[in-house]
Parts: structure tokens; sequence; C-alpha cells
């Protein structure tokens, strides 16, 4: 016999909604800051985490780009992402997605080669150790200028061939997708997966323009779409993926309580829907507990859980012989355990 939280905490999954800056955990920032000589507003972890309580997204970004200060070296980058894939294999990851924005240190002085060499670093060891699949997400901030986004491009060039696509977050309201419409084509012309953070505080239209204007593969959130039925059909038909972070929107109060998240309804919509951890420190879980919030909340069966996993593992930005492998090793082991659970949804 296998309980529940057991079976989804070993479930091969994937988390392709997640940022490097907001997987630090308490401990590891307040290592950082002393080692590099950083001074924080906490003078604990545990104060730091008490900080956790945020109205709204502008409130927790406020609080991201403080963290992301103790951040300098090659090092420090290696032991973040490092810190991130250990647990994240704790958790059953087995396809990880991480972004990163390097606008948040270049600003700083902070060499681009630091940040390009610590990461990826540290995702070859993960595959060369521990045989676990990672991909680099190159992410920029809405809230400056698309010229600044084609700067981003440009630097990242020497290692486009070690990362796997481009994203765009922060502050949606007031930043809309279509300011980005020529970077989106450019990366696109040169082989990059794209995706974008939309529908997360902002509307349905913001969803629509990602997919009209920019074209992307992934859409990151998109929890407004269920505002426009011609949006969710569309999106149903074409099955682009949506990279949903529940306790992250509850804790940004983009839903009031777990019994209120659209998960459910959008799966009923037929969107594909995945779920991620998205600043698992910050918000209190990582994948497996986004899942059963989601399982007990949401009143979802063990099948469903099961499919938001697969969705996972067929929107993840991985060659097709990767992905057969991936599912079946997801087959394989619902065949081995899903007899053993006990009498559940």
């Amino acid at each position: 016999m296998i309980d529940i939280e057991s079976f989804v905490r070993e479930l091969p999954k994937t988390d392709l909604h997640m940022h490097l800056e907001g997987s630090i955990e308490p401990e590891l920032m307040m290592e950082l800051a002393a080692r590099n000589g950083v001074p924080l507003r906490w003078e604990t972890a545990d104060a730091l985490r008490r900080a956790y309580d945020f109205r709204n997204l502008q409130s927790f970004l406020d609080l991201y780009f403080e963290g992301c200060k103790v951040l300098f070296t090659e090092r420090d980058f290696r032991d973040v992402t490092r810190a991130y894939l250990a647990r994240a294999r704790e958790d059953g990851v087995v396809r990880a997605e991480m972004f990163i924005g390097p606008q948040s240190f270049t600003e700083r002085g902070v060499p681009i080669e630091a940040l390009m060499n610590g990461v990826l670093s540290a995702l070859e060891g993960a595959r060369i150790q521990h045989n676990m699949s990672a991909g680099l997400l190159i992410s920029v901030h809405r809230h400056r200028t698309e010229v600044e986004a084609m700067t981003v491009l440009e630097q990242i060039m020497p290692w486009r061939d070690k990362i796997v696509g481009i994203g765009m977050g922060g502050a949606e309201i007031g930043n809309p997708p279509s300011g980005f419409a020529r970077f989106y084509q450019t990366a696109r012309e040169r082989g990059f997966h794209t995706c974008v953070h939309a529908g997360e505080e902002g509307p349905a239209a913001y969803v629509r323009e990602a997919v009209e204007i920019l074209k992307v593969d992934r859409i990151d959130h998109g929890n407004a779409s269920l505002a426009d039925p011609d949006l969710v059909r569309d999106l149903a038909e074409r099955e682009i993926p949506l990279t949903v972070c529940p306790l992250s929107n509850l804790r940004l109060h983009v839903v009031a309580d777990m019994a209120q998240h659209p998960l459910r309804l959008m799966m009923e919509a037929g969107l594909k829907v995945t779920v991620n951890s998205d600043d698992p420190p910050y918000f209190g879980g990582y994948v497996t507990e986004n899942l059963l919030s989601c399982y007990n909340a949401l009143d979802l069966s063990v099948s469903d859980i099961v499919r938001l996993v697969r969705n996972g593992i067929e929107a993840a930005f991985v060659r097709p012989e990767e992905r057969a492998q991936l599912i079946a090793r997801l087959e394989q082991y619902t065949a081995l355990f899903g007899a053993h659970l006990p009498a559940v949804r």
C-alpha cells in the first residue's frame, strides 16, 4: 500500500516554470549575503521567511529583486542552481526547465559569463551525476524596453546551443506582450523555443497577444484565459501548454482560496495545463506540494494528477526521443504503483 502523498512525490514529473532567482532558500540567501558582504534587511533566515507575506505580484517582486543582490560570482550561480536541482530530484522531477533573468545582474556589473557558466555547469553536473534532464530558459523583463531585451539576446548568443528557450516575466499590468513582437520574432528566427508570462494578473487579452502576436510555444500562467471562450477554444485546439503555478497564485492573491483556483475548469475546458513551482521558497511548496494542494482543494482524482504530470512531459522543450522516454517512465511508474494506492479518488 502507498499513500497519495508518497505516490505524487515519486511520480516522474516536470517543473517547467521555475525561476532560479526565486529558488534561493532563506538559509542559502543568508549564506550568500555573508559570503559577498551584502547587507540584508533580515538578520536571520527565519526573519526572511516571515517576510513572505505578499499583497500582490509587485510586493513579491520587490523582495525577489532584493534577493537577487546576493548573487555575484560563477560559484554563486552554480550553488543556487545545484541547490534547486538537488531539491527537485527529491521531489521526483525528471525534467526541469529554469528561468533566469540576466538583466537583474548585469545592471549591477555582474559579468554575463559568470551567470551563464555557473548555471550551465550545474546543469551539466546534474546530467552527468544524476541523469537528470534540465534546460535553461533566459527571461527578459517586461518593464524594460524591447531594445534592452534585444541586448540580452545578443549577450547570450555564445551559449545559444545550451539554451532551450526565451521567456519574459515581471509586472504584467501596463506592460502588454505586444511591445516585444520584434524581440520574439528574432528569438524564433534564431531557433529558440519561446514562452511568456501572461494572464496571471493581466487580462485574457494579454494571453491572446502572446499567441497571435508573439506566437509563443507556451503560456506561463494563463489563468485569465477563461474569461475569453474563443481564446480557450483556440488554446485547446492548438494544444498550447499553460504552465500554471497554483501556490504562487494563492500567495500572490490571484485567487483568494485554493478551492477557487481555475485549474479544474481549465482542465475541463480541454486546456493542456501543467503544474509548476514558480518560486518555491517564497510560495510554500515545490511541485509535489502544488499538486497535492490542488488534489485536496479541487477534488481532483489520481487520474487527474497523472494527466497533469503527463501534460508537463508533453509540454517540455525536449527532443521527441527524450519525450518518449519520459512518458514511458511515467507509464511504468503508474502501472507499478497505481494499483497499490488505497481507496482514493
